[in-house]
């Protein structure tokens, strides 16, 4: 049996403090109901005192979710408390969260106070709580850059008045892993009634150790990580939870602990979480990003081939995944090459193969993605690009509170022109209606998202479309600076991959496009 680490995610509120990442009620509650469905074992609902809205929702968390220990934050006031208390009371495991800075920096600027001050305010504070409810964690604010001396005081204070947990958080994300280690093991040595709680670990990722420093804290004693979904969070965000629990999970030689988190849902978690707050998750991103299990190096994609262990530490199915990807482009090699054709129903022989390859990487050199299209295209002998049935001429609407949403679309259906109008729910709704009816189609969309290519009201949007029809489906982007033009464009360039993957389906042409060696 292992040690068990319990995860406390405050994505709802020390994520929810990223500029630009605030979320409303109903959104906080689909998050806490992933996270309650996950097995997180707290769940930081947000900071009641902060706002009416945060209040609520902490109180709805509450009342809602029913395997979750939901935390309240509060500072070092009695009246953030009573918010606190007030907010959380209601849940079936509640947890006041109270904390007071403790370094030299934050004591003499931001509050003002002498050393004994913050002792007092610590005994009235964390005993006040206590008596409301049975659960509280107590926070050292910038333990990091705290005295040891001191800190070893408030701890002991905190614990005697009742403090359950104690967190030592690296707020500002300054330590080194061997550092943030060494203040745990200070602490664990030189705390006498230590042994009477949980130490928790909170770190922030200012220059990118936040999973470091709480892997350190976890080999000398943290037992709870505070962490969040995607490391979202302020400046440059905190611990990722995915990261933590992976680490756990992957290196038991090295770290013999385990969390009960379902691992199975943080692909589910970390897109809604992204899709809420409207941060996308870097490609590269560790765990789910889009590339964590994407391979393009043809030495990569031939060992993936043989054994998915020559490149995979963990199964893409372990975190919510179906499966790896081997992404085509000219880095990767003939093996890889000759796998996809056999996906898309070719078998070349291996004169035709080695062929087949050499265009391939000329193509691969001057296109930045290689769809399926471009491969069928290459094994059909055409030009490296399909043909543009449906082409986008332009397109005026109506919008707005008091509008009518209309469409007013002009298109050219191979170079005949056509034009109609058409109502939806929204411009873009009324757009995506009137391209179904000149083409006579009506595939399922299963994939509508926006971005700014450029910061500003003036930036270029980039809209990504995914359409799906039986067993075969296309994406494709459009950009412009006008958003609806952009997501028109982006539906007219997956309607033609599709057009052409559907007139190249391997079930209905098997027999003819199977090419022997030559």
């Amino acid at each position: 049996m292992t040690e068990k680490i319990f995860i406390f995610d405050t994505t709802l509120r020390d994520g929810e403090q990223s500029p630009g990442a605030s979320m409303n009620l109903e959104e906080k509650l689909q998050i806490a109901e992933v996270l309650d469905d996950m097995k997180v074992d707290i769940i930081e609902a947000g900071f009641p005192i902060a706002s009416n809205g945060d209040f609520e929702a902490v109180q709805e968390i509450s009342r809602k979710l029913h395997n979750s220990t939901i935390a309240g934050l509060a500072r070092a006031s009695l009246k953030d408390i009573d918010r606190a208390w007030e907010a959380v009371k209601s849940a079936k495991s509640p947890r006041i969260h109270t904390f007071i800075a403790t370094s030299p920096l934050h004591m003499k600027y931001k509050l003002k106070k002498s050393e004994e001050e913050v002792l007092e305010a610590i005994q009235k504070t964390v005993s006040y709580a206590r008596n409301l409810c049975p659960n509280i964690e107590w926070s050292c604010e910038d333990g990091g850059r705290s005295n040891l001396d001191f800190l070893y005081q408030c701890i002991e204070l905190a614990i005697k008045c009742g403090a359950s947990t104690i967190n030592i958080p690296d707020t500002v994300g300054y330590t080194l892993p061997n550092e943030f280690g060494s203040i745990f093991k200070s602490v664990r040595n030189n705390v006498p009634n230590i042994d009477k709680i949980i130490l928790s670990t909170h770190t922030h990722n200012d220059l990118g150790l936040a999973v470091a420093n709480s892997m350190a804290a976890i080999k000398e004693g943290a037992r709870q990580v505070e962490c969040t979904i995607n490391g979202l969070g302020e400046r440059a965000g905190n611990a990722a939870l995915e990261e933590i629990v992976m680490t756990l999970k992957v290196k038991k030689d090295l770290m013999p602990f385990h969390t009960d988190i379902k691992t199975e849902s943080i692909i589910k978690a970390s897109r809604l979480v992204s899709s809420i707050t409207g941060f996308p998750v870097q490609p590269n991103k560790a765990i789910v990003g889009a590339n964590a299990f994407a391979h393009e190096a043809g030495i990569h994609q031939d060992g993936m081939l043989k054994h998915a262990g020559t490149y995979e530490i963990m199964t893409p199915e372990s975190i919510g995944l179906n499966k790896s990807s081997l992404v085509l482009g000219k880095h990767s090699g003939k093996h890889a090459f000759s796998e996809k054709l056999k996906e898309l129903g070719y078998e070349p022989g291996n004169n035709a193969l080695m062929e087949l390859f050499g265009r391939f990487k000329d193509l691969a050199d001057k296109k930045k993605e290689i769809f399926e299209e471009d491969l069928i295209a290459l094994v059909e002998d055409r030009a490296a690009s399909y043909n543009e049935h449906i082409k986008f001429v332009s397109l005026a609407v109506n919008a707005g509170s008091f509008e009518k949403h209309e469409a007013n679309l002009s298109i050219q259906i191979d170079n005949e022109p056509k034009m109609t109008k058409s109502n939806g729910n929204g411009p873009v709704d009324a757009t995506f209606n009137a391209i179904k009816e000149l083409t006579s189609t009506n595939y399922r969309l299963k994939l509508y998202q926006v971005h700014a290519i450029t910061a500003g009201t003036d930036a270029q949007g980039e809209v990504t479309v995914r359409l799906e029809d039986d067993e075969l489906s296309s994406q494709a982007k459009g950009s412009d600076p006008d958003i609806i033009v952009a997501s028109a464009k982006a539906y007219i360039n997956a309607l033609n991959r599709l057009i052409f993957k559907k007139s190249k389906s391997i079930v209905e042409n098997s027999a003819e496009i199977k090419i022997e060696g030559v």
